[in-house]
């Protein structure tokens, strides 16, 4: 992997609170346009390592970059050039399809010549025409993850980070979000997401999974499946992660 290919790199980055180490000296380089799973239980410190990828938190130590920006001194910067897609906010349901699309692409700095074209298109290939002037707290949740989706893309970013955007939803839309998810990676978008679905990891290109502030295993499933004797990535969670000290 040369340094053209790569998306994220980072070398033994760290952040510590006070005396606690929330991310213990982790390193990993994710290639452009791979999908990334960013796995871990409940305290292994993926949330917090994410928020330092996104440019909303400075490391403690270590180096990186993302996007070609570092990650100690260029926050902003990585803001620009990103997406980025949460569980628990993504859009607002007072506001129809329309209004959602326009504001997130106003925040991202799009012109009104791109904005306009941008929305067209996306409104086009979700097959949302029909529900532009729909309030998004009236629409079916998995209208609202591809809308969540589109609205973090919507400016072409090199990267997009997705935060558990399945969380609470069946499986048909699970599998549905997974296919925009594909379709952006094969279009040169990297990836980076984290799920508690461990099937989901299966969709990967690669995954990490953290434990205890670490990253204790690193490959493709089928490579991890392999290395851990295990038919699922569930097995390979729970070999990794048994001795894990931090669960909350």
């Amino acid at each position: 992997m040369t340094k053209s290919d790569i998306a994220i790199s980072v070398r033994d980055l760290t952040k510590q609170f006070g005396t606690f180490t929330a991310v213990d000296h982790i390193s990993f380089d994710v290639r452009k346009g791979e999908i990334f799973g960013f796995l871990g239980a409940n305290g292994a410190g993926k949330t917090t390592a994410m928020r330092m990828l996104c440019g909303l938190s400075y490391p403690t130590s270590g180096s990186g970059t993302v996007a070609g920006f570092d990650v100690c001194t260029q926050g902003e910067d990585i803001k620009r050039h990103i997406g980025y897609m949460s569980q628990k906010f993504s859009l607002y349901g007072d506001l129809t399809v329309a209004q959602n699309l326009r504001l997130f692409s106003t925040i991202y700095g799009l012109s009104d010549a791109e904005i306009k074209e941008r929305m067209g298109a996306v409104m086009n290939q979700l097959d949302m025409e029909s529900m532009a002037n729909a309030h998004v707290k009236s629409i079916p949740v998995g209208w609202r993850q591809k809308l969540a989706f589109a609205a973090s893309t919507i400016h072409r970013p090199e990267i997009v980070f997705l935060d558990e955007p399945t969380g609470g939803v069946d499986p048909v839309t699970r599998r549905k979000f997974w296919e925009l998810i594909y379709r952006a990676s094969s279009e040169g978008m990297t990836v980076f997401v984290t799920t508690h679905y461990l099937d989901e990891a299966e969709y990967c290109n690669r995954v990490s999974i953290m434990v205890d502030g670490r990253i204790a295993a690193l490959d493709t499933p089928a490579a991890l499946k392999e290395k851990y004797h295990a038919e699922t990535m569930d097995e390979v969670f729970r070999v990794v992660a048994k001795d894990a000290q931090r669960t909350e």
